[in-house]
């Protein structure tokens, strides 16, 4: 129980850092989230958890090929707010838009044998 505390802890402190820093510079905030460092703590967190490098390798090639659809919602937001909508609904859609990228991408994998 110990451990899963340290875990949460672990991470919801990078995500407050990033989110303060953010704050003060848009360029540190933006640097600093583009890192992988979600995907590291969880593919550290994984092998700490199971001793299995197949599953960290699994896992790596997941979010590789998932990682595509996500650039579409950091297209879609800011051309969405400077088009004038609202923060929330530009969010929403810009969501929207991701999800169903990853639908496609899931898709096009399975059809081109591509296990995820």
């Amino acid at each position: 129980m110990a451990y899963l505390i340290f875990k949460i802890l672990v991470s919801a402190l990078i995500i407050v850092a990033v989110a303060e820093i953010s704050k003060r510079s848009t360029l540190a905030g933006g640097l600093l989230v583009s890192l992988p460092t979600i995907s590291l703590l969880a593919m550290i967190w994984l092998y700490i958890d199971t001793k299995s490098v197949e599953k960290v390798a699994q896992l790596s090639h997941s979010i590789f090929w998932l990682i595509f659809p996500t650039f579409s919602l950091f297209l879609a937001l800011p051309i969405l707010i400077k088009k004038g909508l609202g923060f929330y609904p530009a969010l929403a859609v810009s969501i929207a838009i991701m999800l169903l990228l990853y639908l496609v991408m899931i898709l096009a994998l399975k059809r081109f044998d591509v296990q995820l």
